[in-house]
């Protein structure tokens, strides 16, 4: 059997961004959270919040951490799979890479060490500064990363001089017509799974009656958070939806599953979308609602995958279903959020424990919400790496072979397995210590500049007995 070097190709930089993005989606929210904590702490000096901003800290070392480890190997897959498509965008995607490390990775690299070691070290006004900063420059790197791959679904200020992209317009191009629905969607999810993280942890300290008061101050803030993000974020989600029909209609008609242009198109709720055949089977929907939607008109007309060729529409039944699970979880996320609301009174919320224990198997749905999200964005725009002008099989490296392809890619899945895998032990070993401190955290004796594991001052063999009292 032949091994297609695109295909192969393309799930490997799937692999790799879907396992990289979840870290980044978390520590953009956390660290925002830790900054918070930090001046909460300097304006009150109440001793729960410094406990709350020394833990979260050490969890945002581990995360950080592993985000570094598995996002360097991402820029270099667009020289060694994708080097056609490298040098036609480097015009544009060169200097944007590259302002991302000058303006937000120096930025973090500045401030990060202050933040996760500084403690007891530098006054904390200092302290608290260096995790603004952080939390600054982890919005500025989601900026440069999100105009980079909102260009490539919506393309704009650009002229191709001999197969080249020429940059006419950095401000067209930067502030291309998705940018911003994606950026603020995505700022959001992120504090939205920060949010769920930050809850469902609270919550399973809680269940276990340990710092109370802590982890009570701690869901309070993220339950009230959630109130008023979730359903923001569908809000805004309808407005993303609304851009990307203007301007990715074929996305739009996998999303919704729909196969010829028409008007009252119902919302399905379910389908087995077959792309040989054109049609869909099982159908279950409402009827009017897609259009609805899409078009605020019962009767508006939505586009149909059959205005373009066969072999310029994406994989259906993946985007369509990766679009119901991205809002069956969201839908999820306002439910809990409001539930959260009801049982305010009587403060139900810290002593629910059906509520406490739905908010820990919770922590898990943001994320996947997010790769669903992602996989909604990337595949719908296939066969397109810049949307309309040039196809993954034109930016693919001619001298690649299946064989090499298929051998970094299990290379690949068997180092970050064995990194997810070690993370997230290491990563319980934290939540189970919990937030009490050693005697030489509280002397400052520990937590000397290494490397951002370092800052967790968690040892694999550290002896947990009666954390899970």
């Amino acid at each position: 059997m032949e091994l297609d070097p695109l295909l192969l190709s393309r799930l490997q930089f799937a692999f790799v961004v879907s396992f990289h993005a979840i870290f980044p989606v978390f520590t953009i929210g956390l660290a925002s959270y830790i900054a918070l904590l930090h001046g909460l702490f300097y304006k009150t000096e109440n001793p729960a919040w410094d406990r709350l901003a020394l833990f979260w800290t050490k969890v945002f070392a581990v995360v950080f951490g592993m985000g570094v480890v598995s996002g360097i190997v991402m820029s270099f897959q667009f020289g060694t799979n994708w080097s056609n498509f490298a040098y036609a965008t480097s015009n544009f995607l060169g200097p944007v890479l590259s302002y991302e490390v000058v303006t937000a990775f120096f930025l973090e690299a500045a401030f990060l060490g202050v933040l996760l070691f500084g403690r007891n070290k530098v006054p904390e006004g200092v302290h608290l500064f260096a995790a603004i900063m952080v939390a600054v420059g982890t919005f500025i790197s989601s900026f440069w990363i999100l105009s980079a791959n909102s260009w490539m679904q919506t393309p704009a200020g650009f002229e191709v001089i001999d197969g080249r992209f020429h940059i006419t317009s950095w401000m067209a191009a930067l502030f291309n017509p998705s940018f911003w629905y994606r950026f603020v969607h995505m700022g959001m999810a992120s504090f939205l799974t920060g949010g769920f993280v930050v809850a469902g942890v609270s919550a399973w300290f809680l269940l276990r009656n340990r710092d109370v008061e802590a982890n009570k101050k701690a869901l309070s803030m993220c339950l009230w958070l959630l109130l008023v993000l979730a359903p923001a974020q569908a809000v805004v989600g309808d407005f993303h939806g609304l851009n990307t029909l203007e301007h990715q209609p074929t996305k739009v008609a996998a999303m919704e599953g729909n196969w010829e242009t028409q008007s009252s198109v119902p919302l399905l709720l379910f389908a087995l979308p077959d792309q040989e055949a054109q049609t869909n089977r099982f159908e279950i929907g409402i009827p009017h609602l897609a259009s609805l939607i899409l078009t605020h008109s019962l009767d508006g007309e939505v586009p149909g995958l059959n205005a373009v060729p066969a072999e310029e529409q994406p994989p259906v039944i993946v985007v369509f279903w990766a679009f119901r699970v991205m809002v069956g979880i969201g839908l999820l996320m306002i439910a809990v959020s409001l539930v959260g609301l009801l049982l305010r009174r009587h403060e139900r919320i810290y002593h629910n424990t059906l509520f406490l224990k739905t908010l820990t198997i919770m922590i898990g749905a943001p994320f996947l919400a997010v790769l669903a999200g992602w996989i909604v964005t990337e595949s719908g725009r296939a066969p397109w790496l810049v949307y309309g002008v040039m196809t993954h099989a034109e930016g693919l490296t001619p001298s690649l072979t299946g064989g090499m392809a298929l051998f970094t890619l299990i290379g690949y899945i068997a180092v970050y397995s064995v990194v997810f895998l070690t993370g997230i032990y290491y990563l319980s070993r934290v939540v189970r210590n919990g937030m009490k401190e050693s005697p030489a955290e509280v002397e400052g004796e520990v937590g000397r500049p290494k490397r951002p594991f370092s800052a967790a001052q968690t040892p694999f063999d550290d002896d947990l007995e009666g954390a899970n009292s």
